[in-house]
């Protein structure tokens, strides 16, 4: 009994090891762009998820974010008015980090509350084209004939179309909703992911070991599990970290055209163009500053850390470089 439980700690410090030897995170560690993208990331996920849980437990009040706040002033600056003035300057107090928009909103909360939106939404849409588009790419290249036929010319036809038009299209049909622009970006970046996995899944295929499980008498979900997924999840995982921030980017710009979030909800998109009608023009900066600049920082964040996983995992890339 001692003996198997020394071998078992033995394999699982044996996997660790590999693990935190691979070529693919040394790589990884040592791109520091890809680790200033995976801190932002970071960040920005936590003070998303940190407000969120301040409104669920109720230590923030949901209506101060949704809500007009008429005791609040209106458009007020960030860190307030001047209350102190001298050789130093003015100086001001901090209770609107971000100043108020136009309904007496606190833009800081409001920001920090789009953040865990972005990335909620973000995250649906990428996990639902991810499945879909590697269920279709799989299927299609491992069956092939006419499945392929029908499966990679529709997403052919899909790619052909502008993908925020195609996805304003599917707004348009569906109606307008942060849930509504979630299902038309699945439907645009499904074929991307399709694309991608029938690539790599044909090299896959190509191996000898594939064919001796086949002759073996494996059934077909079980190579398909067993040896083409995840042979093919290195080019799956690069896909999937920089369309998130397509993901973010795309949902921001159909609620800023007002086919994604409704009236009064807490998303940037919403938020820059509220600011740029009500404030940008008008030279209160603040209103759509703050918004576009965490947008911004999300989206160079992902590809930052998409590019850094890419050529971590392509030697040619690597080759290049060097």
């Amino acid at each position: 009994m001692s003996t198997e439980t020394a071998s078992t700690t033995h394999e699982d410090r044996g996997f660790l090891d590999r693990l935190l030897a691979s070529p693919f995170l040394s790589d990884l560690l040592s791109n520091r762009l890809a680790i200033l993208g995976l801190s932002l990331i970071l960040l920005i996920t936590l003070m998303g998820v940190l407000t969120r849980l301040a409104v669920f437990v109720g230590v923030l009040d949901f209506g101060t974010i949704l809500d007009t706040q008429f005791a609040q002033p209106r458009k007020h600056p960030p860190c307030g008015s001047p209350t102190i003035t001298g050789w130093l300057g003015s100086l001001g107090s901090c209770q609107h980090p971000f100043g108020t928009d136009a309904q007496r909103r606190d833009v800081f909360l409001r920001t920090m509350y789009g953040a865990w939106l972005a990335l909620k939404y973000g995250t649906v849409t990428v996990a639902a084209s991810t499945v879909l588009g590697v269920g279709l790419g799989t299927l299609a290249v491992y069956y092939g004939g006419w499945l392929d036929n029908v499966v990679m010319r529709t997403m052919d036809v899909l790619l052909s179309f502008p993908s925020l038009l195609l996805a304003l299209a599917v707004v348009a049909i569906f109606g307008t909703g942060l849930w509504k622009a979630v299902i038309a970006l699945t439907l645009v970046y499904t074929p991307r992911f399709a694309r991608v996995v029938r690539g790599a899944a044909l090299k896959v295929l190509e191996d000898e070991y594939v064919d001796a499980t086949v002759a073996l008498g494996a059934r077909d979900w079980r190579v398909i599990v067993r040896h083409v997924l995840p042979n093919s999840l290195a080019p799956i995982t690069v896909q999937s970290t920089l369309n998130f921030g397509l993901a973010v980017i795309d949902l921001a710009a159909l609620s800023f055209l007002g086919f994604g979030a409704t009236a009064g909800t807490p998303s940037w998109g919403w938020m820059l163009t509220k600011g740029v009608n009500n404030g940008l023009l008008n030279g209160l900066w603040w209103m759509s500053f703050f918004p576009g600049l965490f947008l911004a920082l999300t989206v160079l964040g992902f590809n930052l850390l998409g590019d850094g996983m890419r050529d971590a995992l392509d030697p040619r890339m690597q080759d290049a470089v060097d």
